[in-house]
């Protein structure tokens, strides 16, 4: 568990699900699909398959979503309730991301430069070394070698409310460490001054959670990684990284017998620099994921630099550790040397990233981002922008309601049509494939992986999920506020149906997250369905 938590409150936490995480408004629908006409009911009738899903007992005061549109027609083939707003959980992202990546351009890359301000005396630089955050969402952590970026199919944002979130081999700091090898390749050797992070491109938005920040470092988590040990009884082993001081990691997770429980819980000191595991894994386990927050992602970038700089043969006199000193920062870089920069891989690659695995932090980044074209700090000014790209994009904005850019706030609401109408934009553009490739893919990867493997719909099917769950605590049960999907019916030849199929309302039997997969995959299994009807149907 995190600092402030009760004991045992893992069963209390928001459940991630599939997707984005929403506390506190749930759903309050009924059962309206069975006492109420749908706005249409589309031309042919159901599958059987999918009647009998949305007519599970397990669905009692739920309330299901659907549309079904073939773009090139514009024949609609199913629709349910289509004009109605629903918990969009992270399908919200398809708003958020496509606005991003329109106004960036999906090949725009983030150059963050390091200037040095001061007098150079041969080798030796009197003044300081100013790394110019960019908004770059991983600075180089994900990179693979083909200038891709890494993801796996539960991302370690997860770690603490999901089983089973691993990481990407990538080192978090390589971003850091080319720029401190391009500093010492530009002949510096010596910073008599400081290392000093400019944060100012925007500023944090408590609104938005997860917070972004201009300077991201791992996602600014500590992913702390324990193993068990070689016998029951026998101290389990831990990893953790980007190692970075002052952060300390020490554990007291002990190895209990195969089959018996993993519950470790994390506690912090209150400026999170102290991160203390304890509870117990199973020998028989494979190795168990947790993240901590980074308290100052400034500082931590400050620091991290700096140990970068001496491992690149650049002696800095500064204290390592310590506040970020932006007091220090000048007023313009104008006629200041540039001696690094960090070069990210394109936008779209992180859009990907986002899509896959349903990055709420780089959703959220995305209306910083989009506000910084208009000369803004204000997180807050990115929504004028995707307001003005959603009108051009035909999306009628009045069925769309976002206070964030991952799903993740009570305000958030959309109809099936308006992300029905999203993905059709991207199919009239250069970029549809590229677009359509970025979102998970059934049975294949990101959030859809471990879907329908085997069913004949495996890999035709892409589309952004989205959850919101939260504790019921009358009736000790996880409360399903959202499972949503929207996305792309490969119909083959090169066409495709745009659809949204969701349920709003559901619960769990008990408080096992499980529950929620059960449901995340009737989702699924209706997407299948619903591809192998338009095969069937072909053009």
């Amino acid at each position: 568990m995190v600092r402030g938590e009760h004991p045992g409150s893992f069963r209390r936490r928001t459940v991630a699900g599939c997707c984005a995480l929403l506390l506190g408004a749930l759903a309050s629908s009924t059962a309206a699909q069975a006492t109420s006409p749908p706005n249409d009911s589309g031309s042919d009738r159901l599958d059987p398959r999918i009647t009998e899903i949305m007519r599970k007992p397990d669905y009692p005061n739920a309330q299901w979503g659907l549309l079904q549109r073939d773009p090139d027609s514009g024949r609609v083939v199913h629709s349910r309730f289509a004009e109605q707003f629903f918990i969009p959980g992270s399908t919200a992202k398809l708003f958020s991301v496509s606005g991003t990546w329109t106004t960036l351009g999906g090949d725009h890359r983030f150059r963050t430069p390091l200037y040095a301000v001061g007098e150079r005396r041969g080798s030796t630089l009197e003044g300081n070394l100013d790394l110019v955050a960019q908004g770059d969402l991983t600075m180089g952590g994900r990179t693979r070698p083909d200038g891709t970026v890494a993801y796996t199919d539960l991302d370690h944002t997860y770690a603490n409310s999901f089983p089973g979130a691993t990481l990407t081999p990538e080192n978090p700091l390589a971003g850091i460490d080319l720029i401190a090898q391009q500093v010492r390749r530009s002949g510096i050797t010596q910073v008599d001054g400081n290392v000093i992070v400019d944060e100012r491109l925007f500023l944090p938005e408590p609104v938005f959670d997860p917070t972004p920040t201009p300077l991201i470092i791992n996602d600014n988590l500590i992913d702390l990684l324990t193993t068990p040990g070689d016998r029951p009884g026998a101290p389990a082993q831990l990893d953790w990284r980007p190692k970075v001081a002052p952060y300390r990691v020490t554990s007291t997770v002990k190895t209990v017998a195969a089959g018996e429980p993993t519950d470790i819980e994390v506690t912090t000191s209150d400026n999170g620099t102290r991160i203390q595991l304890s509870g117990t894994i199973a020998a028989d386990a494979d190795p168990a994921l947790k993240v901590s927050d980074i308290a100052d992602p400034a500082a931590f970038g400050r620091t991290a630099l700096i140990e970068a700089l001496e491992r690149a043969g650049v002696e800095v006199t500064a204290n390592p550790t310590g506040p970020n000193p932006a007091d220090r920062l000048p007023s313009s870089y104008e006629g200041r040397p540039r001696v690094a920069t960090y070069t990210s891989p394109p936008y779209a690659q992180y859009a990907k990233l986002i899509f896959k695995v349903s990055h709420n932090l780089g959703a959220n980044l995305g209306l910083c981002l989009m506000a910084v074209t208009t000369g803004s700090q204000d997180c807050m000014d990115g929504f004028p922008v995707l307001a003005g790209f959603l009108d051009r994009a035909g999306v009628d904005r009045k069925q769309v309601q976002l206070a964030d850019g991952r799903g993740g706030n009570p305000v958030d609401r959309a109809t099936p049509k308006a992300l029905v109408q999203m993905l059709t934009y991207w199919l009239r553009t250069p970029e549809a494939e590229r677009f359509r490739n970025s979102l998970p893919i059934l049975g294949v990867d990101g959030l859809l992986a471990n879907n329908c493997r085997d069913c004949p719909a495996r890999g035709k099917v892409f589309a952004k999920t989205g959850a919101a769950v939260g504790l019921d605590a009358l009736n000790n049960r996880l409360g399903v506020g959202a499972i949503t999907l929207a996305g792309y019916l490969d119909k083959g030849n090169g066409h495709f149906d745009v659809f949204y199929a969701g349920v709003n309302g559901a619960s769990t039997p008990t408080t096992d997250v499980n529950g929620v997969l059960d449901i995340a995959n009737d989702l699924a299994m209706i997407s299948a369905y619903l591809q192998e009807e338009a095969a069937r149907r072909g053009d």
